[in-house]
């Protein structure tokens, strides 16, 4: 039986996206691929891709508690390629974690979102 690969965007330093890391690598025959997204922001065409998996617009996906985004993004009207530009600029303001299987992506938070992937 092949292994499903599954791909978590995802900071260590966060308890929610710790505790869906461990979600997943309690299931079987999974592949799990960590993309440290602070270290290595996706690009906008892979942002773009991500976002359609997850059904959501780039400005549904931005952590509006984050003190960058309340000092220089809240209250503005941007398109969604400007959302794009600013999360691949400042990954620290995409939620977390996010995690990918095939066609179809979640947000852990709650963790237990992870389970509509399997």
């Amino acid at each position: 039986m092949s292994k499903t690969k599954i791909t978590i965007y995802h900071n260590p330093r966060c308890s929610k996206s710790r505790d869906s890391l461990k979600l997943i690598e309690s299931q079987k025959n999974v592949d799990v691929e960590v993309v440290e997204y602070l270290k290595n922001p996706p690009t906008k065409e892979e942002l773009k891709k991500i976002l359609a998996k997850l059904n959501l617009k780039a400005e549904d996906i931005v952590r509006k508690n984050e003190a960058l985004y309340k000092e220089r993004y809240k209250g503005l009207q941007l398109n969604e390629e400007e959302w794009i530009k600013i999360l691949c600029d400042n990954p620290i303001l995409i939620e977390r974690p996010i995690v990918v299987r095939n066609n179809k992506a979640v947000i852990g938070r709650p963790p237990e979102n992870i389970n509509q992937l399997f």
